[in-house]
C-alpha cells in the first residue's frame, strides 16, 4: 500500500510539473529537438524534458535537460537507446526566430544501449568497416571483419585474410580502463583500443541481456 501511495505521489508530482511548464520552457524543448534531429539520419521516440522555470531561461539558464531516445542513426552509428542528462546550461534563447546557442560547453552524461545487430550494422557497413578491419589486423592476425554476434558477454568475431579463406570465430572480451573502450583477445595474448573522441570518457561498458551498455560522460557541442 505504501508503494502504490508513492508511486501515486510521484506521478501527480510529474502531472503537476508539466501542467506548469511555461511556454518558454515549451519552446526549447522544440529548439531542442530541432538541433538533434537534424544531427541524426533518424531517430524515434525522441522526449527531452527541461527543467527551469521561465525567469531561468530569460537569463539564459537551464538547470537540468534530460532526453531519451531509440532507434538512432547518428553519423551511422546505430544506437538502440540512448539517454541523456545535462545540467547547468548556459544559453542565448532568440525567441522570434526560436534560434539557441551555447555560452557554454555543456557537459552530459549518457547511457547507451547497443544491441547485436546495431554493432553489426555498424562495423559491416562502408562508413565504419575499417574499425573493425583494424580490431581484425590488430588482435586476430586477421585482414577483415566478416561477421559478429555477442555470446555469454562476449564478441563472438568471424574473419578472413580474403573473402575465400574465413577463419575459424574467435571470442574477444569488451572492457574500459581510464575512460577508454579496450578489446582483448586472450588466445593471441593482444589488446586493441577502440577509436572514440577524446572528449568522450567511457565510465563503464558491460554486455549484459545480449546488450551493450555503455555509461559515458561527454562535452556538448552542435
Amino acid at each position: 500500500m505504501e508503494k502504490i501511495l508513492r508511486r501515486k505521489k510521484h506521478k501527480k508530482m510529474i502531472s503537476e510539473r508539466i501542467k506548469s511548464k511555461g511556454i518558454l520552457a515549451k519552446l526549447l524543448e522544440n529548439g531542442f529537438k530541432f538541433l538533434i534531429k537534424r544531427e541524426c539520419k533518424e531517430i524515434n521516440d525522441l522526449k527531452i524534458d527541461i527543467i527551469a522555470t521561465s525567469i531561468q531561461i530569460i537569463k539564459g539558464e537551464i538547470p537540468t535537460v534530460n532526453i531519451i531516445a531509440k532507434n538512432i542513426n547518428y553519423k551511422h552509428l546505430l544506437f538502440d537507446k540512448v539517454e541523456l542528462e545535462s545540467s547547468q546550461i548556459k544559453i542565448d534563447f532568440d525567441i522570434k526566430k526560436k534560434e539557441i546557442s551555447f555560452k557554454n560547453i555543456p557537459i552530459i552524461n549518457f547511457k547507451i544501449l547497443i544491441s547485436e545487430n546495431s554493432l553489426r550494422g555498424i562495423l559491416l557497413s562502408n562508413n565504419w568497416n575499417w574499425i573493425g578491419n583494424m580490431i581484425c589486423k590488430e588482435i586476430l592476425n586477421q585482414k577483415k571483419l566478416e561477421d559478429l554476434e555477442i555470446k555469454d558477454g562476449q564478441l563472438l568475431i568471424e574473419t578472413s585474410k580474403n573473402n575465400i579463406d574465413i577463419n575459424k570465430l574467435e571470442l574477444i572480451n569488451i572492457k574500459t580502463e581510464m575512460g577508454k573502450v579496450y578489446l582483448d583477445n586472450k588466445n593471441h595474448n593482444k589488446t586493441v583500443q577502440l577509436p572514440i573522441e577524446d572528449k568522450i570518457y567511457i565510465r563503464n561498458i558491460t554486455i549484459e541481456n545480449d546488450l551493450i551498455n555503455i555509461v559515458a560522460e561527454s562535452s556538448l557541442s552542435f
